[in-house]
């Protein structure tokens, strides 16, 4: 089996376009969704939507986009890797158009060949809680979520399950 048949193992190959095709369709249920049953069901599609998607194999969120590096993921990240904060916001950070730090590199300096994290122990909280499919960022933030239902597997496939009950 090559590796991009295990990433979509329970996904449509064509996912993506899928996914691209159903925004409208997104956006009405986040807009309509009792919030309340969606929080209900989301840990259970999260754990499914895991057990059938490997991220290893994947990688898009680490390929394309950054986390927000907060000043404890910062304070903790530059203690880990032995520099300075001053040191590793040069090295590796830029300031976004919300004023946030991001990575200054796509993919993500830390991400590895074989996409593993160099530093997933002290990972910034964003990433650690990425995709957000197991709280109410999901639900609270429609516009979030649709975007990361156009690169990330798993918010296509708990999307498409909330929508299909």
């Amino acid at each position: 089996m090559n590796p991009e048949n295990k990433q979509h193992n329970g996904l449509p190959a064509n996912w993506e376009k899928l996914s691209a095709e159903h925004q409208k369709q997104y956006r009405q249920f986040l807009q309509k969704a009792d919030k309340n049953k969606v929080l209900k069901e989301l840990p259970a599609l999260h754990e499914e939507a895991f057990e059938k998607i490997d991220c290893l194999q994947c990688a898009n969120c680490c390929k394309n986009y950054s986390p927000r590096f907060k000043t404890p993921d910062i304070k903790r990240i530059s203690k880990h890797l032995k520099m300075r904060e001053s040191e590793f916001i040069e090295k590796y950070l830029v300031v976004d158009e919300d004023g946030d730090f991001v990575a200054n590199a796509k993919p993500c300096p830390f991400l590895g060949a074989d996409n593993y994290c160099r530093i997933y122990d002290q990972r910034p909280s964003d990433c650690h809680r990425f995709p957000y499919t197991d709280e109410d960022v999901f639900i609270k933030r429609p516009q979030l979520t649709l975007k990361n239902s156009t690169f990330c597997p798993i918010v296509f496939y708990v999307l498409e399950k909330m929508v299909k009950k």
